[in-house]
């Protein structure tokens, strides 16, 4: 399935820009076609569909775009800067005094382990930000090997900061990102990922205009749907949280969510988030005995939403913050992930019990709701037709029985998957508190 852009000029409007999603990836040929579709560069649907034989793409994609968005309300804002397509005559307004967003200090931490060639192409992606004032940290997690290190300091040079983490786990790593970062606002990405060009500027610009914000959280899309297992997980969901901004406040529960703020999986991903970096330190950071590379196997950005709330701050979702995920390819990858979703969900729900009790009752209220909200999203079900990333949350696409269980015997696996990893990270300081005792 093909992967493509698609950029209007408006709902019914002319194409501005048709291509591939990512730079230099193959042309878009006949055959299904999973595509973005912009207004005037700003993010707002995705349409899967079929290029029939002699059929210009571009026409066929389009045409499903506009009768996906016909009648629908969108709401109306500028071209985002930077978003406008390659070629366009259409020339940004010249700032004023009084349109001008204000721009705050960020500092985008990437934590890998191994990865150098992927770790490539996302730092290529960048160093192309349009954001004014950031920097990059790269933290490389418990290597055992230094092509992280030479990569970053032969290739990139002073561009890109290199720091190492000897204590295996994201979360441990994300700790030691913040603890070296000057940010106001620290924004944290994979190694997998490719960022658009405006990715950083609008995950940040929320925080310069709202002070009680303490997070935000952006768009994550398939860079490629190549194999069974990348469209399986689509559409199970994938990363993606849909194409309206939304405001979680806990001063204000949405009436829409019954399970807030324990529905942390609603807000966002870990490979598109940033923190205002003094409600991220007050918070303690990541829970070190959660995520990738741990027992608990996830959970790390679950629990760091769950936990911004919890301190009174907002958090805000921006779909305008897109980055590109590039899927794990193989049915094995797809098995672990199954497991590893499952286990990270209750692994950060018993890291919220044993580091924030205060939040006990409030879950035990909730538990039969979540027990049943739980079965819903990890049921069984059978293949009615092809399987392809369609409307996120409508448990209306196949879902293999063998996964299923998987995710299960996860969720039931994660309480002693965190017991095991907070021992084993038992004594180890937050990395910004020794720097405070130097």
């Amino acid at each position: 399935m093909h992967v493509a852009e698609l950029d209007l000029d408006g709902p019914d409007g002319a194409v501005l820009r048709f291509g591939p999603a990512q730079t230099g990836g193959p042309a878009v040929r006949g055959g299904d076609v999973y595509a973005l579709v912009r207004l005037r560069g700003r993010p707002v649907a995705t349409v899967v569909c079929r290029v029939p034989p002699g059929k210009a793409p571009a026409d066929a994609v389009a045409a499903a775009a506009r009768a996906a968005l016909a009648g629908r309300e969108l709401p109306v804002s500028p071209p985002a800067p930077g978003n406008h397509p390659p070629g366009s005559n259409r020339q940004r307004p010249r700032p004023t005094a009084t349109t001008e967003p204000r721009t705050v200090r960020a500092s985008v931490v990437v934590a890998t382990r191994e990865r150098a060639d992927q770790l490539a192409r996302a730092l290529d992606s960048l160093l192309e930000q349009d954001h004014p004032d950031f920097e990059i940290v790269v933290v490389d997690n418990a290597p055992a090997t230094s092509a992280t290190q030479d990569l970053v300091e032969n290739k990139y040079g002073e561009r890109v900061r290199y720091v190492r983490e000897s204590v295996p786990g994201l979360a441990v790593a994300h700790n030691r990102g913040i603890s070296v970062a000057d940010g106001a606002v620290i924004a944290f990405t994979d190694d997998d990922v490719v960022a658009d060009r405006h990715w950083l500027t609008a995950l940040t610009a929320p925080f310069a205009a709202d002070p009680g914000l303490g997070c935000v959280t952006g768009l994550i899309l398939p860079a490629r749907l190549r194999t069974p297992a990348q469209i399986l997980l689509e559409s199970h969901g994938g990363f993606a949280k849909g194409f309206e901004a939304r405001l979680y406040d806990p001063a204000r529960p949405p009436a829409d969510e019954p399970l807030f703020p324990f529905t942390a999986g609603s807000f966002g991903s870990g490979a598109n988030m940033a923190f205002r970096a003094t409600a991220l330190r007050d918070i303690g950071g990541f829970d070190p005995a959660t995520g990738t590379g741990t027992p608990a196997r996830g959970g790390d950005d679950l629990y760091a939403f769950v936990s911004v709330l919890a301190a009174g701050h907002r958090l805000r979702y921006t779909p305008d913050a897109l980055v590109w995920h590039h899927h794990r390819e193989t049915w094995q990858d797809l098995r672990n992930q199954a497991y590893g979703y499952g286990a990270g969900l209750t692994a950060y729900l018993t890291a919220l019990l044993v580091r924030r009790p205060a939040l006990l009752p409030a879950l035990l209220r909730k538990l039969p709701r979540g027990l049943a909200h739980a079965r819903t999203i990890t049921a069984h079900r059978e293949a009615a037709g092809a399987a392809v990333p369609g409307a996120h949350g409508t448990q209306d696409y196949p879902w293999p029985r063998q996964l299923s269980r998987l995710e299960r015997r996860g969720m039931l696996a994660g309480p002693v998957g965190y017991a095991k990893a907070r021992r084993r990270v038992r004594g180890v300081p937050l990395p910004w508190d020794q720097r405070r005792e130097k």
